[in-house]
């Protein structure tokens, strides 16, 4: 990248020893973009996709072949037997509570194997707020088993909580808002052989968002039971406007289906109105801005690492999902890095990002990324609850160049603000 010489030498000098990082590491980043790129197209191949399925529905949706293909384009590419592809889901968080809710039962017991949940699904599982409806409102019971001082599922803890009444084992891939390592596909290839030795009643769920087209694989070819995502990240390719995906048997499938609309009704029923194209489109761009996301991911670790900042997870660590967090400790600070990022959006570039409460979330949140799609964290932006340490957590990046220059001026913003030296 060309440097400003309007730029001080701090920040002149990490942008080049991030570019050198990333450097050494593109010949595989650009073997898993290409492996990813041709599943892709593989599965818009043998699904035969044609251009009058790119052509949405208006009422009940009935005989929406379109939205039937692109069902099984999806399974394809997460490996699993079926998949729930819709436009109704609001985000990530809907998906994986249509799915909860729709597999479990009154009496069952679940253990979230990989910490504390996600912020947004603390209320959905009961763990905050207080007859909303929850999972705890309705009788299913929940029990947490954090991850070790290593980042590694704890299989002892597992075997002393399972009860006769456990029924599901669930497993956030991404870190979330969590300082610690994201979970590899192979890690989770090992949960799902201990479960199926030890357990194979249990159904095993994975909260994919954050992580599809990372590696080569996904939980599907692995053998994990359900997954669910948002289309505004990973596999929206930053031009699905709205929606979410369920994958995984089809059973299982179904019954989430059953509670995203109703009993009877299932997945065979739901307008695609005008987004169905962009479903498609964004889908098959989606390796791509993937890919860009990944670049932008480690040139950002490297450069914040250089500054003198600590990060995770390292510029030279394998990665499993899009987010790169950045440990500011300080609230000013955050706000600044926050606010700088904001300028380099190309909407609402001029907006002051600020802290305040949001639907979900227990603490404040400060989020920056000017996106053409609300809250689009694929296209590239960076946020986080404002707490200590105060860590911000980027995602998501349509182009390397445009995480460079977010990342650069949210640095000059804390350079100009005395908190960067």
């Amino acid at each position: 990248m060309y440097s400003n010489p309007k730029w001080p030498k701090i920040i002149s000098n990490a942008v080049d020893e991030a570019e050198k990082t990333l450097f050494g590491q593109l010949p595989a980043l650009q073997e898993i973009a290409q492996k990813n790129h041709e599943k892709v197209l593989n599965a818009f191949q043998e699904e035969r996709v044609a251009t009058y399925h790119l052509h949405g529905t208006t009422g009940y949706g009935l005989g929406d072949t379109g939205r039937e293909v692109l069902d099984r384009v999806v399974a394809r590419i997460l490996g699993t037997e079926a998949a729930l592809v819709r436009g109704q889901f609001v985000s990530g968080t809907h998906a994986i509570a249509a799915a909860l809710f729709g597999v479990l039962r009154p009496g069952d017991h679940v253990i979230s194997v990989s910490g504390s949940p996600y912020d947004t699904l603390e209320e959905v599982i009961g763990l905050r707020g207080k007859g909303q409806g929850s999972l705890v409102d309705f009788g299913v019971f929940h029990d947490t088993i954090p991850l070790d001082s290593h980042g590694k599922i704890q299989y002892a803890l597992i075997n002393e909580k399972i009860t006769t009444k456990t029924r599901m084992l669930l497993v956030q891939r991404s870190r979330g808002y969590a300082w610690r390592d994201a979970l590899m596909m192979s890690q989770l290839k090992e949960l799902v052989d201990f479960v199926r030795t030890h357990f194979p009643h249990l159904i095993i769920f994975v909260d994919n968002c954050y992580g599809e087209l990372v590696e080569t694989e996904e939980p599907g070819d692995i053998g994990v039971d359900l997954m669910a995502g948002s289309l505004i990240k990973n596999l929206g390719g930053s031009l699905a406007p709205t929606g979410g995906y369920v994958a995984g048997r089809s059973d299982l499938v179904e019954l989430s289906a059953q509670r995203l609309t109703a009993p009877g009704v299932g997945g065979y029923m739901g307008a695609t109105l005008e987004w169905q194209r962009l479903f498609y489109q964004g889908l098959f761009f989606s390796p791509l801005t993937v890919s860009e996301s990944i670049k932008g991911a480690v040139f950002s670790a490297a450069f914040w690492r250089t500054l003198g900042f600590e990060v995770h997870p390292e510029p030279e660590t394998k990665r499993t999902d899009l987010i790169q967090a950045v440990k500011l400790g300080s609230r000013e600070k955050m706000i600044a890095f926050c606010q700088g990022l904001q300028k380099g959006s190309p909407i609402d570039s001029h907006v002051l990002p600020i802290p305040s409460g949001m639907p979900g979330y227990e603490d404040e949140i400060i989020m920056a990324g000017g996106t053409f799609i609300q809250g689009s964290t694929s296209e590239f932006s960076a946020d986080g609850p404002l707490r200590e340490p105060y860590v911000v957590y980027q995602q998501g990046g349509i182009s390397y160049t445009y995480v460079q220059m977010g990342n650069i001026l949210a640095a000059l913003n804390l350079w100009q603000q005395g908190l960067l030296s």
